[in-house]
């Protein structure tokens, strides 16, 4: 079963390093993020991928292909400081959206009738088989994982007088919020063309025709979007790591 990973965005809100660097090479705890991400997929057994490339995607081929250049679509094995797997490179275009994305490997995803797909800036302990079990379970088109989103200021509660009752310092909200880690049925590709944003009209259409489903996820999801969440990420690696199941 193929895992496929969004990884050709650039990392605007990262400052001068989401210049020089693409996202999923960002470094935490020494390595890049997306070897974090992949490791966690292959902890479950799923480790065939498909990387959609395209900012600064040299540096992508260079990171999995060594002193070898590898070529467009090019399939490597890979056995790199613990992680071993198959992995394809594929060039989606500089500023293809999600979507566009997607649809460009359609022809890649090989003969089973779903897949994963995930975004290359966010990390999990999320249990994958579960996720998988779910969504075959419950026979739709589309499976996303919902998590609760933490908030980015302290929330006050007042009293009627306006005076502070009390500060939560950025609580867990109880809204639920689209975490990636997709699975998908081959279906979506129907519902998806080269400018397709994927979180647009293609999941407002499932949505709409009951074919998507939420996995509700309330363990641990943090996104790198900022150099930030950058400097959280490497901080949680030095003391516990939630996303390390491995």
């Amino acid at each position: 079963m193929k895992t496929v990973i969004l990884c050709g965005g650039r990392g605007t809100r990262l400052n001068q390093l989401g210049l020089a660097v693409p996202k999923a090479l960002v470094s935490i705890g020494g390595k890049p993020l997306i070897w974090h991400l992949m490791r966690l997929y292959t902890s479950f057994g799923f480790d065939e991928f498909v990387l959609c490339l395209g900012y600064l995607q040299d540096q992508i081929r260079s990171f999995f292909g060594g002193d070898r250049a590898l070529t467009a679509d090019e399939f490597v094995d890979i056995d790199l400081d613990g992680l071993r797997c198959g992995v394809r490179l594929v060039d989606t275009g500089m500023d293809t959206n999600t979507g566009g994305r997607l649809k460009a490997i359609e022809r890649l995803c090989g003969e089973d009738d779903s897949f994963f797909v995930t975004y290359g800036d966010g990390l999990s302990n999320i249990d994958l088989k579960k996720l998988l079990e779910f969504h075959n379970d419950h026979g739709k088109t589309a499976t996303l994982t919902a998590i609760h989103p933490v908030s980015n200021f302290g929330i006050l509660e007042m009293r009627d007088d306006s005076s502070v009752a009390s500060f939560k310092e950025k609580p867990v909200l109880d809204d639920w919020i689209n975490g990636g880690f997709f699975v998908f049925h081959r279906d979506i590709f129907r519902l998806l063309n080269e400018n397709s944003v994927l979180e647009q009209a293609p999941l407002a259409s499932l949505a709409k025709t009951s074919e998507l489903m939420a996995y509700k996820h309330t363990g641990f999801w943090k996104c790198m979007d900022t150099h930030k969440d950058n400097v959280e990420l490497n901080q949680l690696w030095e003391s516990h790591a939630p996303w390390k199941v491995w």
